[in-house]
């Protein structure tokens, strides 16, 4: 949902990951300098350990710290991204209903950088920092979208949460020295040539939407996983819902990669959609259930993963239109462009 009213930010936080795949010095100097230009005032904070971009978030807004930052800029990866949400909404918690809160802008620096496609698909970063700075109705609009909390560990999910394949991706990922997106691509068809589907139950609001094995399942509002594969084609960021992909055992955890690529996974026999505000992914063995939410793998400490919305939290700089998934009769295509809401 957009909000009554999106007045140009004045002082921004930049929160920046510096060991992120391709968060270089050169990459900051310009984003800080193009904040410089345009705002009022810019503080720079760069991630020391796990969780130092929440603190930094919230520290911003702390009392007597002086006049809060009403942007936040995330320069890192989707793990990035998600502590600063966390401590956006934290702050947001704590705020009067009269403040007007801090809104999220992403530059991608990281390997999938899946939460800067689902707000701005592919366009330049520069652009759409540029676009935001001078709230260019045209081109940015602030939007309220939806967040998951996930129960088990009281964290949100911003982009998604998905177990088995995807996760199981993260694992292989870890020995592979590319950066950006290349390094998931070839991660990804590696994990699924070894990949073993688990015997899995998922639930929609109480109504059960697949039982059996099961080699992915994934819960949240960004349509792509990895930023290249296209796993929820018709989600939507701020319907109040959270979408969820099932891919059961009818299709060779080989082949998911490619298909997911093409944009040709969802039509494939065995593989379910579902749209509800609590969803529950279960193993059925006993095992822990080996999943991840926005790029960050999850200890195996559980055997089931419950997500449910939170609707409109979360105030957020994206494109003045959405990006279109076009379903053919042939395949399911994104577009590198925009199109109108």
């Amino acid at each position: 949902m957009p909000l009554a009213a999106s007045p140009a930010p004045r002082r921004a936080l930049v929160v920046v990951n510096p060991t992120a795949g391709t968060a270089r010095p050169q990459l900051l100097g310009e984003v800080v300098g193009r904040c410089r230009a345009q705002l009022a005032s810019v503080t720079v904070h760069r991630t020391t350990h796990r969780g130092s971009a929440t603190e930094a978030v919230r520290a911003a807004h702390a009392p007597g710290g002086g006049p809060a930052p009403d942007l936040v800029v995330a320069v890192g990866g989707d793990g990035t991204v998600r502590e600063v949400v966390q401590g956006l909404l934290a702050v947001h918690r704590q705020a009067s209903p009269a403040s007007a809160p801090a809104a999220l802008a992403v530059v991608p620096a990281g390997t999938g950088n899946s939460d800067y496609r689902m707000l701005w698909a592919d366009a330049p970063w520069a652009d759409a920092l540029e676009a935001t700075l001078a709230d260019d109705t045209g081109r940015a609009r602030l939007r309220r979208i939806d967040v998951g909390l996930l129960a088990e560990t009281g964290e949100l999910v911003l982009l998604g949460a998905c177990s088995g394949l995807i996760a199981e991706g993260l694992i292989t990922a870890r020995a592979i020295t590319v950066p950006g997106r290349e390094r998931y691509a070839r991660a990804l068809p590696q994990a699924a040539a070894a990949f073993t589907p688990y015997p899995g139950r998922v639930t929609v609001d109480g109504t059960v939407l697949h039982e059996g094995a099961t080699v992915l399942a994934n819960v949240g509002g960004g349509r792509y996983r990895g930023g290249q594969y296209l796993i929820l084609p018709h989600s939507e960021l701020d319907d109040g819902l959270l979408d969820v992909c099932v891919v059961g055992a009818e299709v060779a955890a080989a082949d998911v990669p490619d298909l997911a690529r093409a944009g040709l996974l969802h039509q494939r026999p065995g593989v379910v959609h579902g749209r509800g505000r609590r969803i529950v992914v279960e193993r059925l063995d006993g095992r822990p259930l080996c999943f991840e939410h926005d790029g960050e793998l999850q200890q195996p400490a559980w055997t089931s993963m419950t997500v449910q919305v939170l609707p409109g939290v979360l105030p957020v700089w994206g494109a003045a239109t959405k990006e279109v998934t076009r379903v053919h009769t042939q395949g399911a295509v994104p577009l590198g462009g925009l199109a109108a809401s």
